[in-house]
């Protein structure tokens, strides 16, 4: 994962942040709307202070069928965005600050897949 560039924007604005995710070749994670409700989703969550989180733009998943799963299964491979839209509260103190996420994934060969990990992403912000 690419560290996010720095979001700058003015009190009442909106504006939106990328987060590049890079995935080793030969290895998957589920989307973020998993084929069968046991599969454990790609999820991005923010804490919401200062900024509000509008909505979270995650790639349209691949089905991909894996010798281990009876049926295609909706995945990531490779490398992907995933785009927060966050707004800046009227009464938004100004300043740089950083906003804390948590990127939740379970990672996946073509044989196996292994625990969960959380991954914690820190979003620098400027509100000008």
């Amino acid at each position: 994962m690419d560290p996010p560039q720095r979001l700058s924007l003015s009190a009442g604005q909106t504006a939106a942040a990328k987060l590049r995710v890079k995935l080793a070749t030969g290895y998957h994670t589920n989307s973020n709307t998993p084929s069968d409700e046991y599969l454990i989703p790609l999820r991005l969550t923010w804490e919401s202070a200062p900024l509000a989180v509008t909505s979270i733009e995650y790639p349209k998943g691949q089905m991909e069928k894996y010798a281990f799963a009876e049926k295609p299964l909706s995945v990531y491979t490779g490398d992907f965005e995933l785009i927060t839209h966050f707004q800046a509260p009227a009464n938004a103190p100004k300043g740089l600050r950083t906003v804390s996420g948590k990127l939740r994934y379970q990672a996946c060969s073509k044989n196996a897949c292994y625990p969960p990990k959380t991954l914690v992403v820190q979003l620098p912000v400027e509100v000008r």
